[in-house]
């Protein structure tokens, strides 16, 4: 039985007979780029610029401030001063790295991570009552440094998304041709 198309071919010629315009790194960048060479004569590599989904923005952000509890536990015996300093960066990193569709997430994930984050350092009593009791205690007296962060991040962010509308509406209304 034969099956016919429901869709229109993916590649060939487009409509309007317009070609698509080269996508990434085309002939042009390749030719200027020399292949071959000692790396001095290669051009200068940049900073890396991952674009973190949602979960992906949560994952790290938990992941790291885990991390730097941990650490922060080992090295300073559990200093909440300075994993509150560590917690800064962090944040800064979470709300450069997340993608422009997910941007609003940064900032709801970066108080999850620091209380996860902030486990090993809170002092803990005996059983589960009394780490409970501890994780709160931390999280009150250390509100400044959770506030700060959280706020520095929603403060990134909002930059970002106000950059991403105005380009959206200067490319509105920049004329088509």
């Amino acid at each position: 039985m034969e099956q016919h198309r429901t869709r229109s071919p993916r590649y060939g010629p487009r409509r309007g007979g317009v070609p698509l315009p080269p996508q990434g790194r085309g002939t042009e960048a390749a030719a200027v780029r020399p292949r071959y060479g000692p790396p001095s004569a290669r051009a200068p590599r940049r900073m890396p610029n991952p674009r973190l989904t949602g979960l992906g923005c949560g994952l790290f952000c938990t992941a790291a401030m885990s991390a730097l509890g941990f650490l922060d536990h080992l090295l300073f015996g559990g200093s909440p001063a300075v994993y509150g300093v560590l917690f800064l960066p962090v944040c800064v990193l979470t709300a450069l790295w997340v993608r422009r569709g997910d941007l609003l997430t940064a900032p709801v994930v970066v108080p999850i991570a620091f209380a996860v984050g902030l486990l090993p350092v809170a002092d803990s009593g005996d059983g589960t009552g009394g780490r409970l009791m501890g994780l709160v205690t931390a999280l009150a007296t250390e509100a400044g440094w959770l506030y700060g962060g959280t706020l520095l991040a929603g403060s990134l962010v909002m930059a970002r998304r106000i950059r991403l509308l105005r380009r959206r509406a200067a490319a509105r209304r920049r004329p088509a041709g």
